[in-house]
């Protein structure tokens, strides 16, 4: 039986935490609209469209992770009782958000299309994505203006207008990939395939920024939350927000570099095997969202127990987003299992893409649980202020021991060694974050009651 505290922390932690899965759902929603899109168009169109997301992803997870401290620290300070300060937070993320994307969009621009061409892919695949890209690359200020709107207005309790805002974001993605991909309208712009599709994802994501930011301002009470007051100067608050940032930004960074690096992996072994991986990843990441969603609630939940100094709630509210966690991906993973081939058929119906990517898909539910479990861990950790630890863990994981067993099993056995690299990897990193959690958790319960 549980505790009336634990069911109390579970009830919460799914009334926030639906809306937020959906929200998150709909990200990745947006990313198999495209290649749903695309691969119908062509196979080899995916595999552009695949290699362009590559770099692109590291850049983009690397900079949400940035802005994690957005969340966090609104949390913490709800916790404490300063609601009259989470402007301050919202300000700051916005500034930070606006810089990281203007520098990342540069970086992408300047080094992308150069950098595919030096990992020895096959014949056309770099020149076919270096194009979209680019243009993958215009949008990300807008998006990470959404990300830092998303985040507050979670932290504040409010997660319903961003997952709105995000499926509205799809409807336009979804119309504007039937019109521009075949190019049905005959504008005769030269665009199609791949770089049609993202910029329909420039579309969406623009208009996604739009709707937030115009959402938080209109707020009743956004005047007592402090958004359209110059904040004082806050040095101390500032660092935090960064720091927590650097720590979430770092380990996303090494996690989604490690992917893209199976992604080249799989460029080396051909056109047939990188669309399968693409396949493989996009419905995995499609699964992955319900784990993430799950980490922000539980985040909130952690961090305002940390606000209010309250360890033993910081290690309830923890737990249960442990274990729902666990529950939810074990359903998925169950059906997943036998719909294997019909969900590859979507993407595409070549039987050499289908030979390849529908047991790589079955395979890869074996690790859809101990990924789930991590990332709510992870996310735990920085809520409850333990910011390092967690990037360490997952640089041995996904660094340290993925991504030189994944080429190694690649080029033994295909895609599959790829799937049986992430497996080992993610019960390896579900293993020490969990562990970690649940010692500074009791370490802080044991220092309050002393």
């Amino acid at each position: 039986m549980l505790s009336p505290a634990t069911r109390s922390a579970t009830k919460e932690l799914l009334t926030l935490a639906w809306p937020v899965v959906l929200a998150r759902i709909g990200i990745m929603t947006m990313g198999l609209t495209d290649a749903i899109v695309v691969g119908n168009y062509a196979s080899r169109e995916l595999a552009f469209h695949s290699l362009a997301w590559a770099p692109h992803s590291i850049i983009v997870v690397t900079a949400v992770g940035l802005l994690f401290g957005v969340q966090v620290m609104t949390a913490r300070m709800l916790g404490e009782g300063r609601r009259a300060e989470v402007g301050a937070v919202l300000r700051r993320g916005l500034v930070y958000a606006l810089q990281i994307g203007i520098a990342a969009c540069i970086a992408l621009i300047v080094t992308g299309p150069w950098l595919l061409k030096q990992m020895h892919l096959d014949t056309g695949l770099a020149e076919g994505a270096g194009p979209a890209l680019i243009v993958l690359a215009l949008s990300m200020p807008a998006y990470l203006v959404s990300v830092a709107g998303q985040f507050f207005l979670e932290a504040l309790g409010k997660p319903k207008p961003g997952m709105v805002a995000m499926w509205v974001a799809n409807a336009v993605n979804l119309a504007l990939n039937l019109l521009l991909v075949p190019d049905i309208l005959g504008l005769g712009l030269g665009l199609h395939g791949a770089t049609a599709s993202c910029w329909a994802t420039f579309s969406a994501r623009a208009a996604l920024a739009i709707f937030l930011v115009i959402y938080i301002v209109r707020l009743p009470e956004a005047r007592a939350l402090g958004i359209f007051t110059k904040p004082t100067p806050d040095p101390k608050a500032a660092a935090e927000q960064r720091k927590i940032g650097y720590g979430g930004g770092s380990s996303y960074f090494i996690e989604v570099g490690a992917f893209a690096a199976m992604t080249f992996i799989a460029g080396q072994l051909g056109a047939n095997e990188t669309a399968a991986w693409a396949v493989v990843l996009n419905i995995s990441a499609i699964v992955f969202m319900v784990p993430m969603g799950l980490s922000s609630a539980t985040a909130v939940l952690v961090g305002r127990a940390y606000g209010r100094g309250e360890s033993e709630a910081v290690l309830r509210a923890g737990l249960v987003g442990i274990g729902v966690v666990t529950a939810l991906t074990l359903i998925v993973a169950i059906v997943v299992w036998p719909s294997a081939h019909l969900l590859v058929s979507a993407y595409n119906r070549d039987p050499a893409l289908l030979a390849i990517a529908a047991p790589a898909v079955v395979l890869a539910t074996l690790f859809f649980v101990a990924d789930g479990i991590q990332v709510v861990a992870a996310q735990a950790n920085r809520a409850a202020g333990d910011v390092w630890w967690p990037t360490v863990m997952h640089f041995v994981a996904y660094g340290g021991i993925m991504m030189p067993l994944g080429w190694v099993l690649a080029h033994q056995i295909g895609v599959d060694g790829l799937v049986w690299a992430v497996i080992i990897a993610s019960l390896v990193s579900s293993t020490l974050l969990t562990g970690r959690f649940v010692r500074i958790a009791r370490r802080a319960r044991a220092t309050a009651a002393a």
